[in-house]
């Protein structure tokens, strides 16, 4: 019988990360999960099987600490980073600045910290590892008063490349979720106006019940971790907008190298 996928989920407390492990522990994976606060969704994920370890990304003990723990799982197969900020929102100039760093530590480098550190064990399966963070706004345009979680969105998806081209045994993908209903928005709806135009979109989406569906953003994740390697690796894919489940979409995706990637736009005008 083959192993069971060993997964970690960063943030499994976090509503995608919760349906995540729901799904795959019904798949009969081994999850392991990380939390910040304990709540009713910890208590249920433990009744069903996952490991769960505290681990706050903005305390550096606590990071200590859980990355210890993490580090003694001798191997995994899949791994999801799905912790993430909204605050400060805001304009910079209006922003504490230290509070606008410290959400760059939460939204990327204290989550690459803990990459770094799994990627360090051992792999003991035959099958390459693949690893997923989600990305945000701002990839094509700017969203203005959210400008520290759209730079660690942005480093994020350039991140995903950059590792793809330097490890092999690993497959490297974000994904952009869409709008889901999640606790990320109370940031947003906290912030009432520092948000501009958005906090009304906001409202107008809890009003309606208008989000992308969350079951939607398990089934692109569950596609990401099950496709060709040359696929998804290194790109960054938009549960809402790509026709992941299109069949007919695929060789044009793997005939261009550079779809579903930061690139430079326009500047081919000026080329020769």
């Amino acid at each position: 019988m083959p192993k069971k996928k060993v997964c970690i989920i960063i943030s499994i407390s976090s509503d995608i990360g919760f349906e995540l492990a729901k799904d795959w522990i019904n798949k009969g994976y081994i999850v392991h999960g990380t939390f910040n606060n304990d709540s009713k969704n910890c208590k249920y994920l433990r009744s069903i099987g996952c490991n769960l370890i505290k681990l706050n990304l903005s305390s550096k003990s606590s990071m200590k600490r859980g990355l210890t723990k993490l580090c003694k799982l001798k191997s995994w197969n899949y791994y999801v980073s799905a912790a993430g900020t909204q605050n400060p929102v805001g304009s910079f100039l209006d922003n504490n600045f230290h509070e606008w760093s410290k959400s760059i530590d939460i939204n990327f480098t204290n989550q690459v910290q803990i990459l770094h550190s799994m990627l360090k064990l051992k792999n003991k399966s035959i099958s390459k590892r693949r690893v997923l963070f989600f990305a945000g706004g701002g990839t094509n345009n700017a969203t203005k008063n959210y400008s520290a979680y759209t730079i660690s969105k942005i480093a994020s998806i350039k991140l995903m490349e950059l590792l793809q081209s330097e490890i092999k045994n690993t497959i490297f993908t974000i994904l952009g979720p869409g709008w889901v209903k999640t606790k990320i928005h109370q940031s947003t709806l906290i912030a009432k106006n520092k948000a501009g135009k958005n906090y009304s979109t906001t409202i107008k989406k809890f009003k309606n019940n208008d989000f992308y569906p969350i079951s939607k953003v398990i089934s692109c994740c569950n596609w990401i971790f099950s496709a060709k390697h040359q696929l998804v690796a290194g790109r960054n894919f938009s549960s809402v907008f790509d026709p992941w489940e299109r069949k007919e979409v695929i060789n044009k995706v793997l005939s261009d190298d550079n779809i579903f990637k930061l690139r430079r736009f326009g500047n081919e005008i000026f080329i020769k």
